[in-house]
């Protein structure tokens, strides 16, 4: 059995929100629904824009902006800096300047200052200091205990006393006490009295529970009333008639647009592409087995022929000039064109050659079955 208290039912509609719903929301149907077909257009258009016209553009520019940055910002200074500066300040300012404190400052200030600065400082200073900070420490440590001692007894303890047996007492006995008695039981006392007894309850009584009454009915009472039972019935309408109208504007632009592409499919798209399947499509297949076939392989034939003719006349140049060569200075002796030898034969059912033997036929005897 449930503990929790079931949820009150919703209080039912006056007169007032059935009366204004129905015109208000035919109202704001015929306005909305310009509205989101316009809002729908423009939101198509934009995608596409943005996707075939600005992202690539913006790619674009962006490239092109980068490889401009490059060349006039960066690439000038690094090669400056590679080929000049850099050079320049290794080669004149870098090397100079090491080779310089290496070979000349560096033992100048070892040699020259550190060393005998430190011998003096271990062998004298350090001794002499440590002798002058014991004297003086003894000295200083008997001087300050007197010098103190001293100080305090003519100068602290004194006033110190006056302060604390004569001054303290006086002024919180003879002035500070009976001004603390006049403050509280001559002004405090009857003024908070006057305030609790007499002006609160005229404050309260005379003008803030008048005042609070007349603000309470005569302006928060109705002003709520007005806002429950007129503002907030008539303004929730309306909002719930805009969501709606929103929506089914919605379900017009996309029917509209629905009904605009099926007629654009109808008209162009449909006649387009039977035309690419009728017409485009077989003459474009007749073209090219036609012409361009024929075409193509009497290129490839030309060109061979042409390579054929280059490659004959080629070898011809070269015997010539080889004959030419050979009959300016002489050269060994051409050998005479022979017959072409006779493959060895090879016995059957063996894979080596016999000298003289008549060549086997190639094919196996035919078997009898």
């Amino acid at each position: 059995m449930s503990m929790e208290k079931p949820a009150p039912p919703p209080a039912p509609d006056g007169c007032l929100t059935a009366a204004v719903r129905i015109p208000v929301r035919v109202v704001v149907l015929v306005l909305v629904v310009p509205v989101r077909m316009v809002w729908d257009v423009l939101a198509a258009g934009g995608r596409f824009v943005g996707r075939s016209v600005l992202r690539p553009l913006g790619r674009g520019l962006a490239a092109a902006g980068v490889w401009l940055g490059r060349a006039l910002f960066v690439w000038p200074w690094v090669a400056l800096w590679r080929y000049v500066l850099g050079p320049l300040l290794r080669y004149g300012v870098a090397m100079p300047a090491v080779r310089l404190w290496r070979y000349v400052l560096a033992p100048l200030l070892r040699y020259g200052i550190a060393m005998p600065a430190a011998w003096l400082y271990r062998a004298v200073l350090t001794p002499l200091g440590q002798g002058l900070a014991w004297l003086f420490s003894r000295l200083g440590r008997g001087l300050a205990l007197g010098g103190g001692w001293l100080a305090r007894a003519l100068f602290v303890w004194p006033w110190v006393g006056l302060w604390r047996y004569v001054v303290v007492p006086v002024v919180r006995y003879g002035v500070v006490l009976p001004l603390g008695l006049i403050w509280r039981y001559g002004i405090v006392v009857p003024l908070s009295w006057l305030w609790r007894s007499v002006v609160a309850p005229a404050l309260r009584y005379g003008i803030a529970l008048p005042l609070g009454l007349l603000w309470r009915y005569a302006v928060v009472l109705p002003f709520r009333w007005l806002a429950r039972r007129v503002l907030l019935p008539v303004g929730r309408e309306i909002g719930a008639a805009f969501v709606v109208g929103w929506r089914v504007a919605g379900f017009v632009s996309r029917a509209v647009g629905r009904a605009l592409a099926l007629l654009a499919r109808t008209l162009v798209g449909r006649p387009a592409a039977w035309f690419y399947r009728g017409v485009c499509t077989p003459v474009g297949h007749w073209v090219r087995d036609s012409l361009w076939a024929p075409a193509r392989e009497a290129a490839a034939e030309a060109g061979r022929a042409v390579r054929g003719t280059l490659a004959a006349a080629r070898a011809t140049v070269r015997q010539a000039r080889a004959d030419a060569w050979r009959a300016l200075v002489g050269g060994t002796r051409v050998p005479e064109p022979r017959e072409p030898e006779v493959a060895k034969a090879r016995t059957l059912g063996s894979t080596r050659n016999v000298p003289g033997a008549v060549p086997a036929p190639e094919i196996s005897p035919q078997t009898r079955g």
